[in-house]
C-alpha cells in the first residue's frame, strides 16, 4: 500500500493565498512563500500550488511566484492553474515544480492530458476535478467552479485516467471550507473505479478527518488549505496521531 500524504494547498490570488468556503467569500491566509516555508518545517509531504483566477483572467500561472516557492522546496510541488499547453508545462517545470495540475484545459481539450503524458510522463500530469452534486448527480465544473460542464465526475476521472494523467486531485465543492469532513461516499466510488493515487480534498476540518478517509477510502492523499494556514491543525499533530491509528504515512 501506498503511504499516504499530507498536502497542504496554496490557492493563490493577486499573488497572496486565499482561502473561501464553497468556492467563495475569500480571505487573505498570508504570504506564500512564507507558508510553503513553514509546512516544508512542520513536514509536509508535498505542497500543492494553485493559481486560482489564472484560467478566468485568461493568462499564464504566475511563474515568478513558482520561482520563489521552488527556492525553498525540498518537497514534491505541484503547480495548476491557466495551464493550457505543453509549451505552458515546459515553463512551470523550469521554474522549479515537480508536477502540473490542469483542470478546465483538459475539459475543453481532452486530449491535452494525452499530450502532456507523452511529453512530460504521467508522473507528471495531475487532474484536478471540482465536483458538486447537482439533484444527486456529481458533476464536474471549471473556471474556478464558476462554471459547469455536463460531465459526471466518475465518468470524467475515469476517461484522464485512460488518456494518461497519473494523479487525481479531487476536490468536493460542496465540503470546499466547510470544516465538516471530506465527501467520503463520492472519494470511495473513484478510488474503486481508478488505477491512480487520488488526492481528496475539500471539508477537512479536525484530525479524525483525516483519519477517516485513509480508513474508509483508498485515497493516498489528504488536501488542506485553511486548517493549516489558520494554525487550526498542526502537520507534526496531524501525523503522530495517524500513526497511532496504525495507517501508514511518509
Amino acid at each position: 500500500m501506498l503511504k499516504r500524504r499530507i498536502i497542504p494547498c496554496l490557492d493563490i490570488k493577486n499573488g497572496r493565498t486565499v482561502k473561501g468556503i464553497n468556492f467563495e467569500g475569500l480571505r487573505d491566509a498570508g504570504d506564500p512563500v512564507e507558508l510553503a516555508l513553514r509546512y516544508i518545517q512542520e513536514g509536509a509531504d508535498e505542497l500543492v500550488f494553485l493559481d486560482i483566477s489564472a484560467t478566468e483572467e485568461k493568462r499564464a500561472t504566475l511563474i515568478s511566484l513558482v520561482e520563489r516557492i521552488a527556492k525553498h522546496v525540498t518537497i514534491p510541488f505541484t503547480v495548476g492553474g491557466g495551464i493550457n499547453s505543453v509549451a505552458a508545462v515546459s515553463d512551470i517545470l523550469k521554474a522549479g515544480a515537480d508536477k502540473i495540475a490542469i483542470n478546465s484545459s483538459a475539459v475543453k481539450n481532452p486530449l491535452l492530458i494525452k499530450e502532456l503524458a507523452e511529453t512530460y510522463g504521467s508522473q507528471c500530469v495531475v487532474i484536478a476535478i471540482d465536483s458538486k452534486n447537482l439533484n444527486g448527480i456529481d458533476t464536474v465544473f471549471i473556471s474556478g467552479g464558476k462554471i459547469e460542464t455536463p460531465l459526471e465526475t466518475l465518468a470524467w476521472a475515469q476517461k484522464a485516467v485512460e488518456l494518461g494523467v497519473g494523479e487525481i486531485l479531487l476536490t468536493s465543492m460542496d465540503r470546499d471550507g466547510t470544516k465538516i469532513g471530506f465527501d467520503i461516499p463520492l472519494l470511495q466510488k473513484i478510488c474503486s473505479m481508478v488505477s491512480v493515487p487520488v488526492i481528496a480534498s475539500g471539508g477537512a476540518g479536525t484530525i479524525d478527518h483525516f483519519t477517516e478517509i485513509f480508513q474508509q477510502t483508498k485515497a493516498t492523499g489528504g488536501l488542506a488549505a485553511s486548517i493549516f494556514h489558520f494554525g487550526e491543525i498542526a502537520i507534526p499533530d496531524l501525523k503522530e496521531t495517524l500513526k497511532t491509528k496504525n495507517i501508514p504515512i511518509r
